[in-house]
């Protein structure tokens, strides 16, 4: 694979690996399972890993940790949401217990990066936050640290802080804001974009059905409206009866003999902004068919501007929660 810039003195290849689903909410993956995930990955090029500490209050961490002395090449990305009340005197501290957590978890001295996790915009506009991440930094305990945001005026909030060295995003052919200024800006202040969801939550590798039933503790289930968190993180706010009809309409518009989860993630990998694209895999199989849309052609530049149009027309009106 290629390799694209993430920070500074970092470029990663283009597809990494998101670890969400070796934690929790995406139904049962036993330990051999996930090991073999991870370990198709790495064999396939993929050397950036995504987790956090909430993946299964730390399961995510401890298992990629344990893979990680055996590779210690991988770069490993974690995030904390353990700050998400304004008015939490002790949100500091809970950030910084996240942190030791995190570094047990993962066996390591320090972490290379930690994104804030999504939270809430009236406590990313505390400057307490970023001093506390300015100062575990300067401890060494971080080498560098982000934020994780569910809608474009956050990032564009986020990036203007001091010292913020990545962005991740929600950015596919089913949330295509980010395309049209934040990108550019990101590139601009030389911030590093992750893209997390890709797939919208599996939507765009064409295979479900409005009849697809999912495991009780898997979130398409028991947040398909946003009920334990953001609806954005489900199926990019879509139900699942207008995912897959949009689904159909898009095979049409893009209309190449790839499978479709690969083009949709070309369509990502096509914007030069974009450093490191995260899909996850519940599956090896689906590791090795990731990868290999770093390797397609480009889409047209025709087609990109008919799925925009589309976006805007068809699908924007139809997602559900704040873009």
């Amino acid at each position: 694979m290629q390799e694209r810039r993430l920070f500074e003195n970092l470029s990663v290849p283009e597809v990494g690996l998101g670890c969400w689903q070796l934690g929790a909410d995406w139904g049962d993956i036993d330990e051999s399972q996930a090991f073999k995930i991870l370990e198709r990955a790495y064999r396939k090029g993929v050397r950036l890993f995504d987790t956090a500490a909430v993946y299964g209050e730390g399961r995510s961490e401890r298992l990629i940790g344990q893979f990680k002395e055996k590779y210690p090449d991988l770069t490993v990305i974690t995030k904390s949401r353990s700050w998400i009340d304004p008015k939490d005197k002790d949100g500091a501290k809970k950030l910084c217990k996240d942190v030791e957590n995190s570094l047990k978890n993962l066996r390591v001295d320090a972490l290379d990066l930690l994104q804030l996790h999504c939270l809430p915009p009236d406590v990313l506009n505390l400057d307490e936050v970023w001093e506390t991440l300015r100062c575990l930094k300067r401890e060494g305990k971080i080498e560098r640290f982000g934020a994780s945001v569910e809608t474009i005026d956050e990032g564009h909030f986020c990036i203007k802080k001091k010292s913020v060295e990545s962005l991740q995003i929600i950015f596919n052919c089913m949330r295509q804001d980010a395309a049209h200024g934040l990108l550019h800006y990101a590139k601009h202040k030389k911030v590093g974009i992750i893209v997390r969801l890709p797939l919208a939550s599996g939507l765009l590798a064409g295979k479900m059905k409005k009849s697809t039933i999912f495991s009780e503790n898997d979130h398409r289930n028991y947040n398909k409206d946003g009920d334990a968190f953001n609806v954005g993180e489900t199926l990019s706010g879509l139900t699942l009866n207008d995912g897959t009809e949009l689904v159909d309409e898009l095979k049409h518009l893009i209309s190449r003999e790839e499978p479709l989860a690969q083009l949709a993630m070309r369509w990502i990998l096509d914007h030069e902004e974009i450093s490191v694209v995260i899909p996850g895999a519940s599956r090896v199989s689906q590791v090795s068919s990731n990868v290999k849309s770093a390797d397609l052609p480009p889409l047209s530049k025709e087609v990109h501007e008919q799925l925009f149009k589309w976006y805007i027309k068809s699908v924007r009106p139809k997602v559900r929660g704040l873009i």
